[in-house]
């Protein structure tokens, strides 16, 4: 009888869900929440951050109170505040394209990503399932990657190659944060040995960039010929993340005010990094052996193949045309996907954004030696391979382009 009348009280009194909670207090998380269903498992959210530290569009928030195999929805709009492009207040919210990935990425304990379904595209959001495993739940416009993850990138690099792997740090910024990077040489073989800068981040939100830098220090570090030849060949810095303020904010750091990182490479920088590395490239292009400068970034979400921006070309030495000419067709042999290299490249002139002489890559062929080659990098973050491994893919091939760049015989 007490069976049966639990049976009818079960019956009578329908489960309640689990509350679902949304957080953003950690290192890059950020959102705008606008709405939690925790009965219809849906939760609404906007890009958080400060238009006056760069474009609204990152994301990134923890959902807890998903059960194993629990269905969920993130919904996610637009934001609506003004935002600045060409170093102006446009008045007008940033496109939402910038925002919406066809897929979110997610992980289930803030380290290992991968990509949720296909997102359901409406005129004025998208829709990303979700799957709870029965804790937390972390999701994000793309991979996200930190400080904590250039740490430990560093310290796997100094336990793989001890000898050759020296961290150090660049600068700290205006808001007191270390920027961190790793050197990688025969410290006692540098005399004329060729430089090769790689940085990453100089707009926050771009984390793909991060993670083609960390593809980069993998291959360099591994026992590949063509890697080891690399670093027999040459001394190399690699800058994970330079906008580690607006990295660690959730902010998107993109036409910043009073202006982004990649706009600051000037006489006299804003930012404490961009002077440490202006420093640093300086010594170098004295002692006559600046040889690359990278610059690694994501584009626009319509741009589904990654791509080079270089600078005018008339601004040029007849040799540094030639090299910039022999490593691109090297890139186009070696960065075959699965995101595949677009031959095509775009230039950063007038034409392109009112500060373009302030563009990191226009000041390295304004300050570098006669045969400098120097490039941005922009890999695609709006694709199924867009994740860790697709991005590491672009940084294992990158270094394959640069090992044959240096190793074969100038024109």
């Amino acid at each position: 009888m007490k069976a049966i009348l639990f049976l009818g009280m079960l019956l009578l009194s329908p489960l309640t869900a689990a509350e679902l909670r949304v957080s953003t207090d950690f290192d890059g998380g950020s959102a705008t929440i606008d709405a939690i269903d925790s009965e219809r498992r849906e939760i609404q959210i906007r890009p958080g951050g400060s238009p006056a530290r760069g474009w609204p569009c990152w994301w990134f928030v923890r959902i807890d109170g998903l059960g194993a195999g629990e269905q969920a929805t993130l919904v996610l709009r637009g934001s609506e505040r003004p935002s600045r492009n060409n170093g102006q207040d446009t008045g007008k919210p940033l496109a939402s394209d910038w925002a919406m990935p066809i897929a979110a990425a997610v992980s289930d304990d803030g380290k290992t990503w991968r990509q949720t379904g296909l997102g359901t595209r409406e005129t004025d959001h998208i829709s990303y399932p979700l799957e709870g495993t029965g804790g937390p739940l972390w999701v994000a416009w793309g991979p996200p990657f930190t400080p904590r993850e250039t740490e430990s990138l560093i310290t796997e690099a100094e336990q793989a190659r001890p000898d050759l792997v020296h961290p150090f740090t660049l600068a700290e910024t205006r808001e007191g944060r270390p920027v961190r990077a790793l050197r990688i040489v025969d410290e006692g073989d540098t005399k004329g040995k060729p430089a090769v800068w790689i940085h990453a981040r100089q707009h926050a939100w771009e984390s793909g960039a991060s993670w083609v830098a960390r593809g980069f220090v993998e291959w360099l570090l591994s026992d590949l010929d063509e890697a080891k030849r690399l670093r027999e060949r040459a001394e190399i810095v690699i800058v994970p993340i330079m906008d580690v303020d607006r990295v660690v904010t959730g902010d998107g750091g993109k036409e910043a005010d009073p202006n982004d990182h990649n706009r600051d490479w000037s006489e006299t920088p804003h930012y404490p990094e961009v002077a440490a590395a202006q420093d640093r490239m300086k010594a170098y292009a004295a002692e006559g052996r600046l040889a690359v400068f990278l610059d690694l970034h994501n584009p626009a979400s319509r741009d589904l193949r990654p791509f080079f921006f270089v600078g005018p070309p008339e601004l040029l030495s007849e040799m540094a045309r030639a090299n910039r000419e022999r490593f691109l067709n090297l890139a186009v042999q070696h960065l075959t996907g699965p995101l595949t290299l677009d031959p095509k490249t775009r230039v950063t002139g007038a034409n392109y954004h009112p500060l373009w002489r302030r563009i990191s890559g226009q000041w390295v062929n304004d300050h570098g030696n006669e045969h400098t080659l120097a490039a941005c990098l922009e890999t695609s973050w709006n694709t199924r391979h867009s994740t860790t491994d697709g991005y590491r893919a672009v940084g294992r091939q990158l270094g394959e382009a640069l090992a044959a760049y240096l190793s074969s015989p100038a024109p």
